[in-house]
């Protein structure tokens, strides 16, 4: 089964557990969130919407909001010493389609709740030490560090005596 909606001013053909980047959609990841604006419901039989298809939506899991790459807009006129540069770093939605629903039902997928953070292991001096231990060592702090002598400083560059250095002449 697949479904045409609307989002953002754009169309998006999808079907059951597709990945998609829309723009940016409210929503905290985890969440479900509906689109009800469907203009085509097909699989079997194909629905037609003028304008939409009454009764169906699209749910869809929000994923993630990242931003896309960063686009540089300089513009420049020449001979005026007039430029201008700015970037920009457009906001989009990273969503995985649910279920594509008709006849008015509701989703039967729900949100995933929220995991609460692990509670930080107590952690006495004498276990900190033993672990320092246990973890094997890199190479840069395993290897002995060498004093390395210091070197002197480069010798200054003395100028020809007698000579004016920009003309070439003597004094």
């Amino acid at each position: 089964m697949f479904a045409v909606f609307k989002t953002g001013g754009k169309q998006y053909r999808v079907a059951a557990e597709d990945v998609l980047r829309v723009d940016k959609v409210k929503g905290e990841p985890g969440q479900i969130v509906e689109f009800g604006e469907v203009l085509v419901v097909g699989g079997d039989a194909v629905t037609l919407g003028a304008p939409t298809v009454a009764g169906a939506t699209v749910a869809a899991e929000v994923l993630d909001h990242p931003r896309g790459p960063k686009i540089i807009a300089f513009k420049k006129r020449r001979r005026k010493n007039s430029r201008r540069k700015i970037g920009h770093r457009q906001e989009f939605t990273l969503l995985r389609i649910t279920e594509i629903l008709t006849d008015g039902k509701k989703p039967t997928i729900q949100a995933k709740p929220k995991r609460a953070p692990a509670p930080a292991p107590a952690a006495s001096d004498s276990a900190s030490e033993a672990s320092e231990d246990a973890a094997p060592k890199s190479r840069k702090t395993a290897a002995k560090k060498v004093d390395k002598p210091k070197s002197k400083a480069p010798a200054k560059s003395k100028k020809p005596a007698g000579r004016d250095t920009k003309k070439g002449k003597k004094k």
